[in-house]
């Protein structure tokens, strides 16, 4: 857990809280570098989310059309083309989780996300996935920046360059909860 103090009874409070799991996807998952711990941390979580009760978003990485990218995505990622099996996800959604297929680093750009969160009365997100230092960093200061609180399940985020995702939960730290799959079990019992 991080330097900063929290009372994650109240933070973590089933009701309020939400799990998202960020695009874990075959092409991602593959590209890790502890492919098997991040699964079993992930698989953890979200047993104790359905457990407790508490909603799912996985998210989906889903390239624009082509010629329809914008330019500064053509430049960072000319060499990257997934296939259809590439995107899909390593972890099956139940009938009741929610799906967002988005284009961007952020959960809540050129999504409904905000909205359905407000809507359902959230106010924690809990944030496992794929990777780090991008996607996930990128989200929890967006989420902080609309009023959420973030939460990071330091084992169940990762990253296809360690040093990076070690960096990435270094500075999290300092500002949000940073706690690990079998803490988190334990407030969601």
């Amino acid at each position: 857990m991080s330097g900063l103090s929290f009372n994650l009874s109240e933070i973590l409070n089933p009701r309020a809280s939400v799990l998202v799991v960020w695009d874990v996807q075959n092409a991602l998952v593959n590209s890790i570098f502890n492919r098997d711990e991040f699964m079993n941390a992930l698989n953890q979580t979200i047993s104790a989310a359905r457990k407790a009760k508490v909603p799912i978003v996985f998210t989906k990485i889903t390239p624009y059309p082509r010629g329809f990218e914008p330019e500064a995505s053509r430049y960072v990622f000319r060499s990257r083309r997934w296939g259809p099996r590439d995107l899909n996800l390593a972890v099956r959604p139940m009938r009741n989780d929610i799906v967002v297929n988005k284009n961007t680093w952020s959960l809540f750009v050129g999504t409904n996300v905000e909205l359905l969160l407000r809507n359902a009365g959230i106010r924690t997100v809990v944030f496992t996935g794929i990777a780090t230092e991008i996607g996930v960093e990128t989200s929890a200061r967006h989420a902080f920046a609309l009023g959420f609180i973030p939460v990071i399940v330091r084992d169940a985020v990762s990253s296809y360059d360690r040093e990076a995702h070690e960096r990435s939960l270094a500075n999290l730290a300092k500002f949000f909860p940073v706690i690990t799959s079998k803490e988190l079990a334990n407030y969601w019992k």
